[in-house]
């Protein structure tokens, strides 16, 4: 899984010019993913990455055509919403946790 690194990592698919969330995702984390970004506002566009074995899971990229988008910005400045309204924690954001309390840490 990729990591929340602040990097703004932007190109094309197809035609279409856009900001990478992630890449190398399986199937359920691609559609995580757009359903999150979709119900944020985002445009979403997926592409197959290619295999290099028949073997070989397939993978996708996820990317958004907002081209000022970064994730790390949208989740520690609490401006991302889970579907069910509460603010997306970087827990939710990797599905470590369906948990969307706001604290980075924990009390014993």
């Amino acid at each position: 899984m990729a990591t929340l690194d602040g990097k703004h990592s932007f190109g094309s698919i197809g035609e279409t010019r856009v900001t990478f969330v992630e890449k190398g995702t399986n199937e359920g984390r691609r559609d995580f993913l757009k359903q999150l970004l979709e119900h944020n506002g985002f445009e979403v566009i997926l592409e197959d990455e290619k295999k290099k074995n028949e073997e070989d899971p397939q993978l996708y990229t996820v990317a958004v055509t907002d081209m000022v988008f970064n994730p790390t910005i949208w989740i520690f400045e609490r401006k991302m919403r889970t579907l069910d309204g509460h603010k997306v924690t970087q827990d939710y954001w990797f599905q470590r946790t369906t948990e969307t309390k706001p604290q980075y840490w924990k009390n014993s």
